[in-house]
């Protein structure tokens, strides 16, 4: 699945840049994530990288975007084909 941030964000920019997919912007007043462009890392990490970094723990599943690990890696080789 897909995810988001919380409410709880304090927009310090941490996850941004961590993010392989280029899936979190600055929203306004907190950062969002693309669940288009959100594979939770799959196909680069092991685990989300935005959820290692973020100092308040504001990075959490998307209940609105389940998705299963396969359709997680189709949707990296489909933004892989972008590149």
């Amino acid at each position: 699945m897909a995810l988001m941030i919380t409410d709880e964000c304090i927009a310090c920019d941490a996850c941004r840049d961590e993010c392989p997919n280029g899936a979190i912007e600055e929203g306004d007043p907190i950062y969002i994530i693309d669940p288009d462009r959100c594979t939770e890392c799959v196909g680069h990490y092991d685990e989300p990288a935005c959820i290692a970094v973020c100092p308040v723990d504001c990075i959490v599943p998307d209940p609105d975007n389940v998705e299963s690990v396969e359709e997680l890696k189709f949707k990296f080789e489909h933004l892989q084909k972008e590149l």
